[in-house]
């Protein structure tokens, strides 16, 4: 007997698989500019992702945040995925580079 495969019934998030769940993004303020940052839950962390605050990698699975610049019309291209702890520390850390 085959191991049993969990399916996901969820529909895809708005603008396609690469985006984060759940809930709209907030606004925050740092580096000079606003930010558009999102939580993503441990299940929708499907990647990895190297963090600009530490840069170390953010494992499959791992609850984050999704953070990109508000100000330019908030391009999807620029999103940075951050540790949870690193975003909140980042008034100690490097903003992302562009």
């Amino acid at each position: 007997m085959s191991p049993r495969r969990n399916r996901r019934d969820d529909p895809a998030p708005p603008g396609g698989p690469d985006r984060a769940w759940p809930g709209a993004a907030t606004v925050e303020t740092w580096a000079g500019g606003r930010w558009h940052v999102r939580t993503v839950p441990a299940p929708s962390a499907a990647k990895a992702y190297r963090c600009p605050g530490c840069d170390h990698e953010i494992a499959p699975g791992t609850p984050h945040v999704v953070a990109w610049p508000a100000d330019d019309g908030g391009d999807l291209a620029d999103r940075r995925h951050w540790h949870s702890g690193c975003w909140r520390a980042r008034s100690r850390r490097r903003p992302p580079r562009s």
